[in-house]
C-alpha cells in the first residue's frame, strides 16, 4: 500500500542521497529526462539536490517535501514553495522511473493539494518547459489551467519556454 506523507529532516536526508546517486548516472533515465534535456550543468544538480540545500529549504518553512512510500522505500516525492499568504508552488514532483504510471504522482498530487487547502492557500501553480507534455497532461487532467507561456533564461544560461498553470483550490 502507498503511503503519502510530509518527509521529515531525516527523511530529506535519504531523499537527498537517493537522487544525487540517480542524478549522478548519466545514462539513466532520470537524468536524460530532468538534467541532460535542459543542459543543466552538473554542479548546478549537486547544489540544487544537496542535502544542505533541501534540508535548507525545509528549515525555512517556506518549502515542504511530500513522500510516496511503500514499505519505507521512497517512490517519489513532490516539494511546495509557499510563495504568498494564499499561493503555494508545486515546484517539483517525481515519481522514479520504476513507479511511475502507476497512479502514485496523482495520489501524491492530491494529497499535496489537500494538504495545501488545509494551509489555508486558495491557489497552486506550477511551471513546466512548453514540450515536457506528459507533465502537462497530468497537470490538465488534475484540473490545472494554463495561464501563462513565457520564454526564460535560465541561470545557466539556456533559453527556455515555461508554461505556467493555475488550480484553484477553492473549487475542489
Amino acid at each position: 500500500m502507498i503511503a503519502i506523507r510530509k518527509a521529515t529532516q531525516n527523511d530529506i536526508q535519504v531523499l537527498s542521497r537517493r537522487l544525487l546517486t540517480m542524478l549522478g548516472d548519466t545514462t539513466s533515465q532520470v537524468y536524460q529526462e530532468n538534467v541532460a534535456k535542459f543542459g543543466i550543468p552538473k554542479e548546478y544538480v549537486e547544489k540544487a539536490f544537496a542535502e544542505e540545500t533541501l534540508l535548507k529549504a525545509a528549515t525555512t518553512g517556506k518549502a515542504t517535501f511530500y513522500l510516496a512510500l511503500e514499505n519505507n522505500e521512497i517512490l517519489g516525492f513532490a516539494q511546495t514553495i509557499q510563495r504568498d499568504a494564499n499561493t503555494a508552488e508545486l515546484d517539483r514532483i517525481m515519481i522514479f522511473p520504476q513507479h511511475a504510471r502507476k497512479g502514485i504522482g496523482t495520489q501524491l498530487l492530491q494529497q499535496v493539494l489537500k494538504d495545501q487547502k488545509q494551509k489555508g492557500n486558495s491557489t497552486i501553480i506550477v511551471n513546466t518547459e512548453k514540450e515536457e507534455n506528459r507533465a502537462r497532461r497530468f497537470y490538465e487532467k488534475n484540473g490545472f489551467k494554463q495561464i501563462k507561456e513565457a520564454p526564460i533564461k535560465t541561470p545557466w544560461g539556456k533559453n527556455l519556454t515555461l508554461v505556467t498553470y493555475q488550480l484553484d483550490l477553492r473549487h475542489t
